[in-house]
């Protein structure tokens, strides 16, 4: 199986926050957000296995900034790790400026999908070569994550997560 870049996975959503997607304060809804983050997400995570995916989790989402109606956001979502069937997928939210166009990071979040055949059972998925520092930078952190999600879950002793021990040392 040969090992595929992030930007090969790349996936931008562009979508309009209409008037029945917003809350009292005429700004979107979180779970609204969320939903299309989940939907970028999948689509990056298929173009990396090229299987069917389903949504594992939601590790992380942080909302930094109010939505308000009207506003165009861009949903970019990427592949940062891949492990045995599971692939990480790290969401950035943009919004633009409606008259400059300029953009503003409002969110951003960060999914795992485990890629499936037709009888639910996982199948494994291509390795990720990041390239550049960012990407570098998630791929890395990535196994800190899955270690303290298994830990916390109590699928893994904590003496056995490496990674996050060295971050102690």
């Amino acid at each position: 199986m040969t090992a595929k870049t992030p930007k090969e996975s790349l996936t931008i959503l562009t979508d309009l926050v209409l008037p029945g997607e917003t809350n009292p304060l005429d700004n979107l809804f979180g779970g609204e957000l969320l939903a299309r983050m989940d939907r970028a997400s999948s689509i990056a995570a298929r173009r990396h296995c090229r299987r069917i995916v389903v949504t594992a989790s939601v590790n992380h989402v942080a909302f930094s900034k109010a939505v308000p109606v009207g506003s165009v956001l861009n949903i970019e979502a990427k592949v940062s790790r891949a492990f045995k069937s599971s692939m990480e997928i790290f969401v950035d939210v943009w919004m633009e400026d409606r008259e400059s166009g300029q953009k503003t990071k409002v969110n951003e979040g960060i999914y795992t999908f485990v890629a499936v055949d037709e009888t639910n059972t996982p199948v494994a998925v291509p390795q990720i070569i990041p390239e550049t520092e960012l990407e570098k930078e998630r791929y890395d952190s990535a196994l800190r994550r899955k270690q303290l999600s298994l830990v916390l879950s109590k699928k893994m002793k904590p003496s056995e997560a490496t990674e996050l021990k060295a971050l102690f040392k």
